[in-house]
């Protein structure tokens, strides 16, 4: 492959081809933003998403200099970013919003964080920092490039978004100057976007609760604000408040998810479900007059705050309704007074759709994690293996006795077959029968009885 070295780490063939051919026509191109930042964050690795911004060309000729470079489409004249697509790859190049005359150095101080100002010339290799992204990216620092930053109020999620993935803490005046920027009107998809990649890229959630709590922004997020200053067992939760337990948690589910290969979606299933499994505590934690903490009843009423939370977020139906149920259940293992048997994990199963027993166990686990040094084993392990062991880990068995079963005796079809059904599928998941020829012939053995009368209501 040919390639062209550049501050420590080297370009594909799509990023070589679209390079050489700006330069052809008399361009300037500079890799920039996060491909420069991570690279220099892990020195040696080919950058996946490939920015290049452009000076000395007008959008025509930029355009027509990278026709032979690949395919080649405008995302919105006004933003002027063309997307290259060459060998599966796909680039965006750019000219600076203020036109081809722009000043690289000029460019950078438009960018939001210094990190993402860092800008290389991927001829020569030299390394543009003109806002001090260097020594911030070294020391782990979140700061503005200037006072345009305040021009996108979403700017503020997108660094509760940079600290949840790289652990990082903003500059006092930049948490300073976000405390001053609006939330109000911006569009929910957008917030929700960066909420995605909070809990899909994200392994420092703690340090995005310190982020969302520095710029003032956790106000925005009241179910989560709520838990600040919530006091809990310190026998059973040493490491503090439930704000502090559920960042822990957070942080756990995070690398218990990675651990089991989880992205897009599944993972923000685990993530946010760890992170929003104990909502209900702001309502449900009492201090008894012997000093003694309880939350009883918290992870119900947690399941509708995490709803109203993430619907408020502009979070997915499939991502809300997964969430809910996780958060609802998170208690059972560590409240059982018996190890679990086929039917109690088969009734989890079932009320956990359309989650599943792993997402749930994960979340359970990073809960127990949430709890300092020393918290011990997963308490859902057993439970997993009882769930693996009756096939219903990943999704519970469908149910076996049907509607049509019931008319087949006879039984006109009504409101009353629902009884039926539901006393048909706690039977199927006890064990009583385990195919269809068994579900037919247990209903036969209630109509003989006379239970199935009982439970028509006749």
């Amino acid at each position: 492959m040919t390639t062209v070295q550049t501050a420590g780490f080297p370009l594909s063939d799509a990023t070589t081809a679209a390079v050489r051919a700006i330069s052809a026509a008399g361009g300037r191109p500079y890799l920039v933003g996060g491909c420069v930042r991570d690279a220099l964050l892990a020195p040696g690795s080919t950058p996946k998403d490939v920015d290049l911004e452009v000076f000395g060309l007008g959008l025509d000729d930029l355009r027509h200099a990278l026709q032979t470079v690949g395919r080649v489409d405008e995302v919105g004249r006004s933003f002027a970013v063309l997307k290259v697509r060459r060998d599966g790859e796909d680039l965006d190049v750019a000219v600076p919003s203020t036109g081809p005359g722009t000043r690289p150095e000029d460019a950078a101080r438009r960018r939001d964080f210094t990190m993402n100002a860092l800008m290389v010339d991927p001829l020569t290799g030299q390394l543009l920092d003109a806002v001090g992204g260097v020594a911030d990216l070294r020391d782990g620092v979140l700061r503005h490039t200037g006072p345009g930053f305040g021009d996108d109020p979403l700017r503020v999620l997108r660094g509760v978004r940079f600290a949840a993935r790289f652990g990082f803490r903003l500059a006092p005046e930049t948490a300073e100057l976000c405390r001053t920027l609006p939330f109000e009107g911006l569009p929910v998809e957008r917030v929700w976007g960066e909420w995605r990649g909070i809990s899909e890229t994200g392994r420092h959630l703690s340090a995005a609760v310190v982020a969302l709590e520095a710029t003032g922004w956790l106000a925005h997020v009241p179910q989560l604000a709520r838990l600040a200053g919530v006091p809990q067992d310190p026998r059973w939760h040493p490491e503090g408040d439930v704000l502090t337990h559920s960042a822990l948690a957070g942080d756990a589910a995070a690398v218990l998810a990675d651990e089991a290969g989880l992205t897009g979606d599944d993972r923000t299933v685990v993530v946010l479900g760890a992170l929003l499994h104990d909502v209900g505590k702001a309502t449900h934690t009492q201090v008894r007059a012997d000093g003694r903490i309880t939350s009883h009843g918290h992870a119900e009423a947690g399941a509708e705050v995490a709803r109203g939370l993430l619907t408020a977020l502009g979070a997915p139906a499939g991502v809300v309704d997964r969430v809910v149920p996780v958060v609802r259940e998170h208690m059972v293992a560590t409240t059982a007074t018996r190890g679990p048997s086929r039917a109690a994990v088969r009734r989890l199963a079932r009320r956990l759709v359309p989650a599943t027993m792993v997402e749930w166990s994960l979340v359970c686990g990073a809960d127990h994690a949430g709890r300092g040094a020393g918290s011990g084993p997963n308490p859902t392990t057993a439970w997993v293996e009882v769930a693996a062991s009756a096939g219903v880990d990943r999704r519970p068995g469908r149910p076996l006795l049907r509607g049509a079963d019931l008319v087949a005796l006879g039984l006109v079809p009504g409101p009353s077959f629902r009884a039926v059904l539901d006393a048909a599928l706690t039977a199927q998941d006890e064990g009583l029968f385990s195919d269809r020829d068994g579900a037919v012939a247990w209903l036969g053995e209630l109509a003989a009885d006379g239970r199935l009368d009982d439970l028509l209501g006749r």
